[in-house]
């Protein structure tokens, strides 16, 4: 059973602690300043913390480890997460993404872009489509274009409706075929766009990193996609969101070990903000999604994080929800655009 309740304020919009962040989401990171320190098996691990530009967002790293090879640990998790973004990319000329949508077919594709084609498609098979990468041509269709007379959101209901049905053969992670030493988009025109997934994956393989290096606590925050490594000075990872009409009032806190949270909303990123046209668009009928203002994702990785809070805001929080039941170890919070909360069922172990 979902509970679900009203939340009082109609008006609440999550938003990321630090202005700077530009993510999608608002899952916010806070800690307990004390928490500085945590004793290792040999040895005082301190804890350090770097902050950098990345992937279109602000990424920070913490890690409690020895203060002789910390920053070597966080450059090469930082490097990581450099060369997923540089293959992911939909817009740097010399990404394998890029390439591939410019060619329509890609040979010799990395390891890494065969592995987010592949879990793109497992997510759009088992969200029924409602994580797409292939949505490319419909973003194009609502981006400003500035030769247009018109822009896609001044046309009538009708004209766009025309639009859409004619990019709509463009649509679907099923018309993208993968091999072993390929990978081909089936339909001159598809393109793919990863930014609902690569965030997430570069996450994961960053962390990948600092376990290997032998990190056992560790936190990465990629504009509120966050996951969580072990504990903090023996104490979960605390997360909360945020109610930005109170700075000091969380919708709700979780605490958190080896678990990633992530959350999509449409509220901070319009395509025309008059017009309020979201940046979440729904694959199955072109237009921008409007059911939620929020979903949260608690999952194992970061990866499956991302591209839930997507599907999930996608599908709205009934459907949605039907989804994050039905699946092991994922819970999610989502606020509907009446500001209604629901919560799954499990998801009250977390909170606090």
């Amino acid at each position: 059973m979902v509970a679900t309740e009203k939340n009082n304020l109609l008006l609440i919009v999550l938003v990321v602690v630090l202005a700077a962040l530009m993510a999608a989401g608002s899952t916010v990171f806070y800690e307990d300043p004390e928490d500085d320190e945590v004793e290792g098996p040999d040895t005082e691990l301190a804890k350090f913390s770097e902050t950098r530009d990345l992937m279109d967002t602000i990424v920070t790293i913490t890690v409690y480890d020895d203060e002789e090879t910390h920053q070597e640990t966080l450059d090469a998790a930082f490097q990581r997460m450099e060369e997923i973004e540089e293959i992911a990319s939909s817009w740097n000329e010399s990404a394998e993404a890029y390439t591939l949508n410019l060619d329509g077919e890609l040979d010799g594709p990395s390891d890494e872009l065969l592995d987010i084609i592949e879990l793109s498609i497992d997510y759009y098979e088992m969200t029924d489509g409602a994580f797409d990468i292939t949505v490319q041509p419909l973003l194009d269709l609502w981006s400003f274009n500035p030769g247009a007379e018109k822009q896609m959101w001044e046309r009538n209901h009708t004209d766009q409706l025309e639009l859409i049905n004619d990019t709509m053969p463009l649509i679907g992670c099923d018309k993208i075929a993968v091999s072993s030493d390929s990978i081909a988009l089936e339909k001159e025109g598809m393109a793919i766009t990863l930014g609902g997934i690569a965030k997430g994956y570069a996450v994961d393989r960053a962390m990948d990193v600092l376990e290997e290096r032998g990190v056992k606590n560790a936190l990465i925050n990629a504009g509120g996609d966050i996951m969580a490594m072990g504990a903090k000075s023996d104490k979960p990872w605390n997360i909360a969101l945020e109610n930005p009409e109170d700075k000091g009032d969380y919708i709700t806190r979780f605490q958190v070990e080896d678990m990633a949270v992530a959350t999509s909303g449409n509220y901070e990123r319009y395509f025309n903000e008059s017009a309020k046209v979201g940046h979440i668009l729904d694959p199955h009928s072109g237009f921008s999604v409007s059911h939620c203002w929020s979903t949260t994702i608690i999952a194992d990785d970061c990866t499956t994080a991302d591209t839930l809070a997507t599907a999930v805001f996608v599908l709205g929080p009934v459907a949605g929800m039907e989804l994050v039941e039905g699946l092991d170890g994922v819970e999610s919070l989502i606020i509907d655009c009446q500001g209604e909360i629901y919560r799954s069922s499990g998801l009250e172990k977390y909170e606090y």
